[in-house]
C-alpha cells in the first residue's frame, strides 16, 4: 500500500508540480489516514478500503477536536488520492463517491482596520535599526501591500521583483504566475532590505526573504513576526499572515476596487472565493446604518 502512496506523492510533485507546502499537507493527511487503517482495520490493499472505514476516520478526526474546515481539507486529499488509484486501476470502485463532507459554517474574514494598519507600518518603518527590524518591515509591507499568501512570500526570488516598474511576479497555487503592482512604500522597503542584505554579503542569495545568515526563513518564524507585530495595534484573536491578506482585500473593496480585479490580485480561481469579502463591507454598512438612522 505504501508503494502506490509514494508514487502518488511523486505524481503530485513532478507531474502536478504542487508546492512544498501543498505536498506537506497531502503527506500529513494521507499519512494520518494510513495510520488509522493500520490501527483499526485488517485491510491489506487500497481496493479493500470501504466508505464505512473512511467515514469512521472522518468521525475520529472530528471527535479529536478538528474543525470541519480542516477535516474537509483532509477529505479533499483523500479524494485526489482515490481518483489517482482509479486512474492507475488499483481499485475497482471509488469509496469517496459515497462520502459527504461536513458542513462548514461561513466565517467572515478577520481583518485589521485601516488606521491600525497605517499606525503599525509607520511604527515599524521608524524602528528600523537592525536586520530583524528591516525584515519585519518588508514582510509587513509585502503581505499587506500585495495580499500574497505566506507560501508565496517565502517563494519570492529577488529576480521576481521589478522595482522600476513597481510590480512583483508571484508563483501561486498550482504554479500559476500572476503580476501584482507594488505600493511605493513596498518598493522602498524592498530596495532598503536588498541593500541591507548586500551589506551583510547576502546579495547572492536567491530568495528575497531569508535569515541573517542567508538561509530560507521558516514559515513559523514569519507567523511569529506577524503575530507579534499585529498584537501591538489590534486585539483581534487571529493575528496571522493570512489576516494581512484579508485586510488587503477588504480595504481594496472598501475603497471601490472591482471584485474581479481583487480576484486576480489574490490569485483566486473562482469569484465565489473573493465574494466573501463583500460580507464584511455589508456588515460595516449595517453597523453604520444602525448607528446613524433615527429609526434603526
Amino acid at each position: 500500500m505504501n508503494d502506490i502512496l509514494n508514487r502518488f506523492f511523486e505524481f503530485l510533485e513532478f507531474e502536478k508540480r504542487f508546492s512544498f507546502y501543498t505536498l506537506t499537507s497531502y503527506r500529513h493527511d494521507l499519512g494520518n489516514f494510513s495510520d488509522y487503517i493500520r490501527e483499526n482495520s485488517p485491510v491489506e490493499s487500497w481496493n479493500e478500503v470501504s466508505h464505512l472505514l473512511i467515514r469512521s476516520w472522518i468521525v475520529s478526526r472530528l471527535d479529536s477536536g478538528l474543525d470541519a474546515r480542516t477535516v474537509n481539507r483532509n477529505i479533499s486529499s483523500l479524494k485526489s488520492f482515490f481518483r489517482y488509484l482509479q486512474r492507475e486501476n488499483a481499485i475497482q470502485k471509488n469509496p469517496m463517491l459515497r462520502i459527504v463532507s461536513p458542513k462548514v459554517s461561513k466565517k467572515l474574514p478577520v481583518f485589521v482596520e485601516k488606521p491600525a494598519m497605517e499606525e503599525l507600518l509607520n511604527r515599524k518603518k521608524s524602528e528600523k535599526e537592525n536586520y530583524g527590524q528591516e525584515l519585519t518591515y518588508v514582510i509587513l509591507e509585502l503581505l499587506y501591500g500585495t495580499g500574497m499568501r505566506l507560501s508565496e512570500l517565502l517563494g519570492l526570488k529577488t529576480t521576481n521583483i521589478d522595482t522600476r516598474a513597481g510590480q512583483i511576479k508571484v508563483l501561486g497555487k498550482r504554479n500559476k504566475e500572476r503580476i501584482i503592482p507594488l505600493t511605493t512604500e513596498a518598493v522602498q522597503a524592498t530596495l532598503a532590505f536588498i541593500e541591507v542584505k548586500k551589506s551583510l554579503g547576502l546579495d547572492s542569495t536567491e530568495m528575497l526573504i531569508c535569515t541573517e545568515k542567508g538561509k530560507n526563513l521558516n514559515p513559523r518564524t514569519v507567523y511569529s513576526i506577524v503575530k507579534q507585530a499585529l498584537s501591538e495595534v489590534t486585539t483581534i484573536n487571529k493575528r496571522s499572515p493570512h489576516v494581512l491578506r484579508h485586510s488587503f482585500a477588504t480595504h481594496m473593496l472598501e475603497n471601490g476596487a472591482d471584485l474581479n480585479a481583487i480576484k486576480e490580485l489574490l490569485g483566486h480561481t473562482n469569484l465565489s472565493a473573493t465574494q466573501v469579502y463583500t460580507h464584511n463591507t455589508i456588515e460595516k454598512l449595517k453597523k453604520i446604518y444602525d448607528q446613524a438612522h433615527p429609526k434603526a
